[in-house]
């Protein structure tokens, strides 16, 4: 695609490509302001209310996550960090045990285990994809892992095939990070139930959302009841629920901890859960239609799709620059360049973990006080170097531009290639540089 006789950058002022709105996230419907108001009036607001005769909203919601899925259960939770935590402890991660992390993902997925006393271990991702690759996990491997974090991540997936043939190898169970991949679905089968346990952000950028929340999904029945406690103090529902008494039953099989997903969080998951397969196929007909779009454009690409990936989500669109051609140049002009030609936000990848200013585990009181095994914390010992080229060259926005019509998606092509055609402009011009 060549844009002739394009107008100055809009960053310089002018014109933007796209000065109109784009469609709102999250996105309350009918059904979502109906089920607040049944969450409201029911006399019961979370887990440790009175079960009133009919399932609360966490159970409805849990139901109908696990259903969509195929699998038997399903936990909700406060959020995907809370998620992480307990799928972790449920495997026996703690102090001196050591878990896989993918090296280029949100700092929580380090931290969940950091925060139990056990070791991650942080891995490059695939070059292609910018999930956790198969390889540098497998170089990974010690007598202390306990598990293998596989995130899938930026409208691609890790290698499913890969990961389920290292984990029989060698009996290390997988915990799948599905925050931006829910609905995606590898051979046929939905993301998050090929692991032992499948996670999800619930957060309120991700495409099905509650504000703030997260589920675990498992096939695993005694998984599922350890689940079910450690988020709720040691408590699990009970079989046999009387009206007007707690329907949850003190365990305390687990030290657990208040994770517990609210009954007003539930009902707006469970309503945004009836919009998602909707929404799923308007975010892959517009997606596909920008990355053909994208592929006129020298110097620019997308990610490739794996070919076990049957259904891909769309959360965070990748947008890969040649180094080439992007040169010994802040990233983060791009970002600003691109924002301004279409007022919506855009952003970088993650930084790195090892160079994650979000990711300070030595600043941790939880951590061990002798020096030696505090080393092992240290993010800066571990080598990233596909995740480092990928923060530097790629640019990224979030899915709700997808949601719009075909006119938003090419305006958004038609951006790109501006500022790719600017970009000896943008090494020139510094102002409003954020490098």
């Amino acid at each position: 695609m060549t844009i002739v006789g394009t107008s100055p950058l809009a960053l310089f002022g002018g014109t933007p490509v796209h000065d109109t709105s784009w469609p709102t996230w999250p996105q309350a419907t009918e059904s979502t302001l109906r089920m607040l108001q049944e969450a409201a009036t029911s006399g019961r607001w979370a887990v440790s209310g009175a079960y009133t005769g009919t399932p609360p909203f966490e159970q409805r919601f849990a139901r109908a996550f696990a259903d969509y899925h195929g699998v038997p259960y399903a936990v909700p939770c406060t959020n995907g960090s809370s998620g992480l935590t307990i799928a972790m402890e449920a495997l026996g991660i703690g102090p001196g045990t050591e878990v896989i992390v993918p090296g280029l993902t949100w700092v929580a997925c380090a931290s969940a285990a950091a925060s139990l006393g056990a070791v991650p271990i942080l891995v490059d991702v695939d070059p292609d994809t910018l999930s956790i690759s198969v390889e540098a996990a497998r170089s990974a491997i010690t007598e202390r892992t306990r598990a293998i974090l596989v995130v899938h991540a930026y409208c691609s997936a890790a290698d499913v095939d890969g990961f389920l043939k290292l984990s029989e190898e060698t009996g290390i169970p997988l915990i799948e990070d599905c925050s931006q991949a829910h609905g995606a679905e590898w051979r046929g089968r939905k993301v998050g139930t090929f692991g032992t346990i499948g996670v999800f952000s619930l957060q309120q950028t991700k495409v099905i959302t509650s504000g703030e929340g997260g589920i675990t999904i498992t096939s695993d029945a005694q998984l599922y009841d350890h689940l079910q406690q450690f988020r709720a103090n040691g408590r699990r529902y009970t079989a046999n629920p009387v009206v007007g008494q707690l329907d949850i039953e003190e365990v305390g099989a687990v030290e657990g901890h208040n994770y517990s997903m609210s009954e007003f969080h539930a009902a707006v998951a469970l309503s945004q859960l009836e919009l998602f397969d909707e929404q799923q196929r308007l975010r892959a007909r517009n997606g596909a239609l920008l990355e053909k779009l994208l592929a006129e454009i020298p110097g620019v690409a997308t990610l490739p799709v794996p070919e076990g990936l049957t259904a891909r989500t769309y959360y965070d669109f990748v947008i890969r620059l040649n180094p080439e051609v992007l040169g010994p140049f802040p990233v983060t002009r791009v970002v600003d360049a691109l924002t301004a030609e279409l007022n919506v936000f855009f952003e970088t990848l993650d930084t790195p973990l090892n160079a994650n200013p979000l990711y300070v585990p030595l600043k941790s009181p939880r951590l061990p006080r002798a020096e030696e095994e505090r080393r092992l914390f240290l993010p800066s010992r571990f080598d990233l170097p596909a995740a480092t080229a990928a923060y530097h060259s790629c640019v990224a926005f979030l899915h709700h531009a997808l949601l719009g019509t075909e006119d938003d998606v090419r305006a958004i092509a038609e951006a790109v290639a501006k500022v790719t055609e600017n970009l000896d402009h943008l090494r020139t011009d510094a102002g409003g540089s954020r490098s």
